[in-house]
């Protein structure tokens, strides 16, 4: 019997809590949409932007040249 003094105040407690954090969360927006999370996951992601082409009669741009070769003054490992 003596345990129901303690469960009963400790359940509404609890109640009350969840009462509380349910009430905060409907006032707050977290019910407001519901469906787009679920199907979100199904959207394609947009493509990436192309890159720009030149306009007539300018010549293409060119690649990036290649970085200079550094030497080292260390000395290889010959591998036979």
């Amino acid at each position: 019997m003596e345990t129901i003094f303690v469960l009963l105040p400790l359940a509404l407690l609890i109640a009350g809590i969840a009462l509380a954090l349910f009430i905060w969360a409907a006032r707050s927006g977290q019910f407001d949409d519901l469906e787009t999370p679920a199907v979100r996951v199904l959207f394609d992601d947009e493509p990436a932007p192309a890159a720009p082409r030149p306009a007539p009669g300018e010549p293409a741009a060119s690649p990036a040249p290649n970085p200079p070769e550094t030497t080292s003054d260390a000395p290889t490992r010959r591998t036979e």
